[in-house]
């Protein structure tokens, strides 16, 4: 796939909501990545048909720009990568393992994708992630720096180097505050991947019955003062102010008034929502 052919970098920007500049440097990239999570939603209605979504750019752009929808981490961060390097940044993706909940690293594959960003002039990269459905996510992106934390639009996040990694690169793990504790979200290392490579991916992440994604609803929505999501029959508001409520949801009629009325999703005729 050719990040040009047929992107417009315009439609991309008025969808998001971005009014400011288009240079290449760090308070565009942040200003950039915090309008994507608002703008556009995760979703994962598509692996849970079992059916892997393209990542061809038309496919991104008619359904994470031009319908009620939204899309999962390779979804996504391919449209903020190919926006990325329209406005001049360098962008090279990467892999990581999702860590949340196991204490085991190596219990998990790395599926998920995730952006190492140049900004010309900074020597310091950045990782700049749109598509990490959950509470830990990034809302800006930060510097790949050991040694301090990053607060970006309400959150913090901080990077440690994994001891006693097996292998000849360095093993980083993003971290965030939540519930008075630091946790790790996911670990990765600084290889390159290419869309191929995450064709492959997509392919596993939405087609395998064991896969998380093709086993339970998941939605996510950020807006300026809450975190919504949707977690199969779960509904949890986490607001700005540390304030949250669970709703568990009672039948597939009220998944899809929720999903509509909450979410601005039309989810397909006929399609289960609840396993």
């Amino acid at each position: 796939m050719s990040d040009s052919d047929g992107f417009d970098l315009d439609d991309y920007l008025a969808h998001i909501g971005w009014e400011g500049e288009r240079r290449p440097d760090a308070e565009t990239l942040r200003g950039v990545h915090l309008a994507h999570m608002r703008g556009i939603l995760f979703e994962n209605l598509d692996a849970l048909r079992r059916t892997a979504p393209s990542l061809e750019l038309p496919d991104l752009t008619a359904k994470l720009l031009h319908s009620p929808r939204g899309g999962y981490c390779y979804e996504q961060n391919t449209l903020l990568a190919v926006a990325l390097r329209a406005l001049g940044f360098g962008v090279t993706l990467l892999t990581a393992r999702v860590v949340v909940g196991t204490d085991r690293i190596e219990s998990r594959p790395r599926t998920h994708m995730t952006l190492l960003v140049e900004v010309p002039g900074d020597p310091r990269p950045y990782l700049a992630d749109v598509g990490f459905g959950a509470i830990g996510a990034l809302l800006e992106p930060v510097p790949l720096a050991l040694g301090g934390e990053f607060e970006g639009a309400g959150r913090r996040h901080r990077f440690v180097q994994v001891p006693a990694h097996r292998g000849p690169l360095e093993l980083w793990a993003l971290e965030t505050y939540v519930s008075g504790a630091w946790q790790a979200q996911y670990v990765f290392t600084l290889d390159p991947f290419e869309h191929v490579d995450f064709d492959v991916i997509n392919w596993h992440i939405a087609t395998n019955p064991r896969s998380p994604f093709t086993q339970r609803l998941f939605v996510q929505r950020v807006t300026l003062d809450r975190h919504l999501l949707l977690h199969g029959r779960l509904l949890t508001e986490t607001r700005v102010d540390g304030g949250v409520s669970v709703r568990e949801l009672t039948d597939e009629g009220e998944v899809r008034r929720v999903l509509e009325e909450e979410f601005g999703i039309e989810a397909p005729e006929g399609m289960t929502l609840l396993n």
